[in-house]
C-alpha cells in the first residue's frame, strides 16, 4: 500500500541473545549459587576435600592415653571406719604430747593430776627417767612419734598402694609399743609412781597397735592375688 513502511523482520536469533544477556555479567554465565558458600561452612561436615574429623580426634587420644597409662596394683582396701579410727587415736596422742611437752620446759606441775601417792604426775615428768640419756625428754620423743603417725595413719597414707607403707606403719607401732613397755617398768618399778597424762599416751599407743596389727592381719592394703593366670 502506498504510503506504508515495510519493516525488516529482526534476526531470530538475537531476542534469544538478549534474553540470555540479561542473566549474564558482560555476557559471563553467572557461577553457580553454591559454590558461592565459603568451604566449611556449607551443609557438608568438615573442610572441602578431607573428610569430617569433628569430635574424633579427642576421644581417640583419651582412649590411647587410658590404654598406654600403667594399671596400679592391685591392693586390697582398707575399711573406712579403720581408717579414720586410728587417725583419731593419733590425733588424740598428739594433743596430749604437745601439752607434757609445753609442760616440760614450762611448770612441773600437771593439770588435773595428783603430786601426792601412787599416781604423781609431777614425780614422773621431772624425774631422771623422763629425759633419754640425759639429752632427749621423753616428752619430745613422744611428741616426734605422734607427728609421725598422724601422718602415717591419716585416711591418704592408709590408700597409698605404696607397698613399703604398710611395713613403715607396722614397724613405728612395734618400736612404739616397746618404748612404752619401758616406761611402764620404769614408772611402776623405778619411780613407783604413775603419771595419768602419761598413761592415756600408753593407752592410746596400745589401741594404734592392735588397730595396726589387724589390718597387717587382715592383708588391708597388701596387693590382690593376681587371677588372671
Amino acid at each position: 500500500m502506498a504510503g506504508s513502511r515495510t519493516r525488516t523482520p529482526r534476526p531470530a536469533g538475537r531476542s534469544g541473545t538478549q534474553s540470555r544477556d540479561k542473566g549474564t555479567r558482560g555476557g559471563r554465565p553467572e557461577p553457580p549459587a553454591a559454590s558461592k558458600a565459603p568451604a566449611g561452612k556449607t551443609g557438608s561436615p568438615g573442610k572441602t576435600g578431607s573428610p569430617a574429623r569433628a569430635g574424633t580426634g579427642q576421644p581417640a587420644r583419651a582412649a590411647r592415653a587410658t590404654a598406654s597409662a600403667p594399671a596400679g596394683p592391685a591392693v586390697r582396701p582398707v575399711p573406712a571406719w579403720l581408717q579414720y579410727t586410728t587417725w583419731l587415736l593419733a590425733a588424740a596422742g598428739l594433743g596430749v604430747s604437745i601439752y607434757l611437752t609445753a609442760a616440760h620446759y614450762t611448770s612441773s606441775a600437771i593439770l588435773a593430776c595428783s603430786d601426792k601417792g601412787l599416781v604423781n604426775c609431777a614425780a614422773v615428768t621431772t624425774s631422771p627417767e623422763s629425759v633419754v640419756f640425759g639429752i632427749f625428754p621423753v616428752a619430745v620423743l613422744g611428741l616426734a612419734f605422734y607427728v609421725f603417725l598422724f601422718a602415717i595413719t591419716s585416711p591418704w597414707a592408709w590408700r597409698w598402694t605404696w607397698p613399703p607403707v604398710r611395713l613403715i606403719r607396722l614397724g613405728s607401732l612395734v618400736v612404739g609399743i616397746l618404748f612404752v613397755l619401758y616406761l611402764i617398768y620404769t614408772e611402776l618399778i623405778t619411780l613407783n609412781a604413775i603419771c595419768l597424762w602419761c598413761t592415756s599416751v600408753h593407752v592410746l599407743t596400745f589401741a594404734l597397735f592392735a588397730l595396726v596389727v589387724f589390718s597387717f592381719a587382715a592383708g588391708y592394703g597388701a596387693p590382690e592375688p593376681d587371677t588372671r593366670r
